[in-house]
């Protein structure tokens, strides 16, 4: 499991709270920020918007979604140049038709996968075409699921926002008599939506929405740098370059924490890397 990612998704909460109450011990306060309206206006406008702007089977995976954001990332792209460069001391010695019992063990479906396409003798330029195709697809797929969580965040301030309006049209909309006590009702309650509702829509947005996209974005990165390397690595080894050419050549997708066996959170190739220092 992610620890990091659960600490900071409980530090927020429980700093909001702190903010709200002033102390965790008196915990009365939080009542003002209990408001079903405002709850109506921000939640269910902002789920409403999303249901306009995206199919049913973009909310089926959410589940799935938020388990893969509180785990671990499976892609260590170390490891996947270590059997790279395995496999291709094994073509080396053995042939390329050997690589097919390893094949059949791997966990990995895409390493699989490539690998048998060059066991089965298929034409370098096919085998290239078909997994940047599969790539482009998966980096279409993942981009749909990450755009769930971005577009979503743009609703909820906005839905704060139309409950700010109404709050204020309904403080306004009856004038203001101190005289009134159900107008002075009228006020503190219609303050109370303008008010709760950004709070909610802002809240919604940058503590939930915002990093699940932003962390699926991230887990994307590092499981395109590794399928990338894995495409690169099994061409190398049809072509039968010599393993420790093909380890140094995939090491120059890692960063020096990389190479040093430390991941680096932002997940982009060294080629991207070496250009952003220059």
């Amino acid at each position: 499991m992610d620890l990091l990612g659960l600490i900071g998704l409980i530090a927020g909460l429980v700093l909001i709270y702190l903010g709200i109450t002033g102390n965790m011990a008196t915990p009365a306060s939080i009542k003002n920020f209990l408001d079903v309206p405002s709850m109506q206006i921000t939640f269910g406008g902002t789920l409403a918007a999303t249901l306009i702007a995206f199919p049913l089977s973009s909310f089926k995976k959410i589940p799935s979604q938020i388990k893969i954001t509180l785990q671990k990332s499976p892609y260590d792209p170390k490891k996947y140049i270590a059997e790279i460069v395995d496999l291709a001391k094994e073509a080396r010695k053995k042939g390329l038709l050997s690589l097919e019992e390893k094949a059949n063990h791997m966990t990995d479906n895409f390493m699989k996968q490539s690998v048998l396409l060059i066991v089965d003798a298929i034409n370098p330029d096919k085998v290239k075409e078909m997994l940047e195709t599969e790539l482009d697809n998966l980096d279409e797929r993942h981009a749909a699921g990450w755009g769930f969580y971005e577009k979503s965040s743009t609703f909820a301030p906005a839905f704060g926002m139309i409950g700010t309006l109404i709050g204020l049209i309904n403080m306004l909309g009856g004038g203001l008599d101190a005289n009134d006590p159900k107008g002075m009702g009228k006020l503190v309650s219609g303050m109370a939506v303008a008010l709760i509702t950004t709070f909610y829509g802002s809240w919604l947005a940058n503590l939930i929405l915002v990093p699940i996209g932003n962390k699926l974005h991230m887990l994307h990165n590092q499981e395109m740098l590794c399928k990338e390397i894995v495409v690169q690595g099994v061409l190398a080894i049809q072509a039968g370059e010599n393993p420790n050419q093909i380890e140094e050549t995939l090491s120059s997708y890692l960063n020096e924490k990389q190479r040093g066996g430390e991941w680096a959170s932002d997940s982009t190739s060294q080629k991207d890397s070496d250009e952003g220092k220059k």
